[in-house]
């Protein structure tokens, strides 16, 4: 396999950089101002029902950093890297073009949808706006692709944590140190968001320095070696907390505070690639484009959409931006800086992930992406890797995910800049202790969200548990929804499952953006449709198509028979969503008078305020 080496990493990075500056401040704006009518005078779900737990108004700067640190998944940082068995030119391609032209909108139209249904989830939305058994339908698809995800996150989470002192360290003092940041700013001193960022960022400072000393005295710190068993136990038990309390007591200001170490390890690796400037290794397109890869078994049309999800685009997100973030929306204008602002960051650091996988060289990608039997067959001879592995002290090869390879590839960058060269294994181990705590923000929100689902769905047969204020509905949904996908962690059946999510995300992804084409057509606004409507269509056809693959080439043939009956009921679930679609906008096409709804906005139909 050729490399190319004439493709600098820094041009890639100032590239995107570029592009999604200009996609904001043109693109995003002209949807906010003009398909949407975003207006700042229109009191939000969290002002008209603050109550200091699920709805309250935020700091626009503490609630992008909410709901960046929630949507920001291992998606981004993952995906990108198995991606880069097609090369490098297909994933950053759809990253750019994926994340302004789909994912941004995705996640802003949305997020606005919800704020117009007082904060509501997307399965009450669709109810609304399409018919309650379209909603009902989304209801039960929404809650197992929130399973789905959960399980599978956690599952990434534990096994970058257990048995490793330095990550469970500084991820479990996130959570102290968090809830110190929620009292300052609620009881001590409240609205002082700068005081507690600086008390936060120091503290979190002062963790990541320590860190190796920690993990070199475990005769002190013994407990938090924790074995994967127990690891399984304990991140459910805490999504159930996170679910459980005020929201700004432990959830909001973990997130906030999981941000800048999100975006300062980013930022650290632009830098980085600005002082190395190191070349790709990887070619522009490999041989398999055509698939028989030994990472990913399809051809990059269509799998490359299902295998970089966030970062370009991510149904995921629409159970964020239904779910915690729209009920703390303080000002309608707020929703483009939080939910295009939040998807070109994330897009950032898609680009940054792949860019971390293609400076390696591409035998010693493989190496540690590809199972042992699988990479034997290519006949491929690593180049740097046992070098590599003595520098961080770890074996490295058939280490498949993506985890791994992301983190070697960081370091080797990090190691890389003047004064660094004997920090490998420091670095090598912090990329990890990033990737957990990337992960794991995802998951405290998504259980709080899947929490919210259960109790609207559990409201409509008994509706004590539609009241948010009653605290035997919230402890119980929130324990059956936690134990549900906790089982799955502790079972690790879920891992068999992962290809599955990836066809069940881009699915809600299809369907979330074919919901809002439907809205943007009830707001009078047709000629504007295809903002949503063209992403929507495009992404259904490629989605299935993967799904259709699968089942045929995947699990048919293996007799993995649970699998093929899961995908294609999934697909029936969703394919049902979007028939009911398609009618409603039959529907609107032919209507041509118009009321004013609540907020004084000339609309095709009254909708359930």
């Amino acid at each position: 396999m050729e490399t190319l080496n004439g493709v600098n990493a820094l041009t890639i990075v100032f590239a995107a950089l570029c592009i999604f500056a200009i996609a904001y401040r043109f693109y995003g704006l002209w949807i906010a101002q003009k398909v949407l009518n975003i207006n700042a005078a229109r009191e939000t779900p969290a002002v008209r029902f603050d109550d200091g737990k699920d709805y309250a108004p935020t700091n626009k700067y503490v609630l992008f950093g909410h709901h960046f640190a929630a949507i920001a998944a291992a998606g981004p940082l993952l995906g990108p890297v198995l991606a880069a068995q097609f090369g490098y030119l297909p994933g950053l391609l759809w990253i750019l073009i994926g994340c302004v032209l789909a994912g941004g909108v995705h996640d802003m139209v949305v997020l606005f949808c919800s704020v117009r249904h007082r904060g509501n989830s997307l399965a009450y939305i669709a109810s609304q706006e399409i018919d309650s058994t379209t909603g009902r339908v989304a209801a039960w698809a929404v809650l197992a692709i929130l399973i789905l995800t959960l399980a599978g996150l956690s599952i990434a989470v534990v096994n970058a944590m257990h048995n490793s002192l330095w990550s469970t360290y500084t991820v479990a003092a996130t959570i102290p140190i968090a809830i110190l940041m929620g009292l300052y700013m609620q009881v001590w001193r409240k609205g002082d968001v700068s005081g507690a960022t600086i008390m936060g960022v120091v503290l979190l400072f002062l963790c990541i320095l320590s860190g190796p000393w920690v993990a070199s005295h475990p005769e002190y710190f013994g407990f938090l070696d924790i074995d994967k068993p127990e690891m399984s136990l304990l991140i459910p038990i805490y999504g159930f907390f996170a679910s459980v309390l005020p929201v700004w007591l432990l959830l909001l200001p973990r997130d906030y505070l999981s941000t800048f170490l999100k975006i300062g390890t980013i930022g650290a690796l632009a830098i980085g690639i600005a002082f190395v400037m190191p070349n790709f290794n990887m070619p522009p397109l490999t041989e398999f484009i055509h698939g028989g890869g030994p990472i990913i078994g399809g051809p990059v049309i269509p799998f490359l959409f299902i295998t970089i999800a966030c970062g370009a685009l991510s149904g995921f997100h629409a159970t964020i931006g239904t779910g915690t973030t729209p009920k703390m929306i303080g000002n309608e204008k707020d929703v483009l800086f939080v939910g295009y602002g939040a998807m070109l960051m994330e897009g950032f650091v898609a680009v940054m992930a792949l860019v971390a996988a293609c400076v390696l060289v591409p035998a010693d990608y493989f190496a540690i992406n590809a199972p042992a039997d699988k990479f034997a067959k290519l006949g491929m001879s690593v180049v740097e890797l046992p070098q590599l592995e003595a520098e961080v002290q770890e074996s490295l090869m058939a280490r498949p995910g993506g985890s791994v390879s992301l983190a070697v590839g960081m370091a080797h960058i990090f190691s890389k800049i003047p004064f660094m060269e004997s920090l490998m294994a420091y670095w090598y181990h912090f990329a990890i202790m990033f990737e957990a705590v990337f992960i794991l923000t995802a998951v405290d929100a998504g259980t709080r969200v899947g929490r919210f689902f259960l109790q609207e769905m559990m409201g409509k047969v008994w509706p004590k548990f539609g009241d948010k204020e009653w605290w035997p509905g919230i402890v119980i949904t929130s324990a059956i929804f936690t134990g549900t996908w906790g089982y799955l962690v502790w079972s690790g059946d879920i891992g068999s499952i992962w290809p599955l999510f990836g066809i069940c995300n881009q699915l809600l992804a299809s369907v979330t953006l074919l919901i809002g084409t439907t809205v943007i057509m009830r707001m009078n606004k047709v000629k504007y449709a295809w903002v949503t409507g063209v992403p929507g269509i495009l992404m259904t056809i490629i989605t299935f198509w993967a799904g259709l693959w699968l089942i045929f080439n995947q699990y048919l043939p293996n007799s993995q028979m649970l699998l093929a009956f899961l995908s294609a009921l999934i697909m029936v679930l969703m394919l049902f969503v979007i028939i009911g679609v398609l009618r409603r906008w039959v529907a609107l096409l032919n209507i041509h008078t118009t009321v004013k709804d609540s907020y004084g906005v000339e609309v095709k139909t009254i909708v359930e305020e």
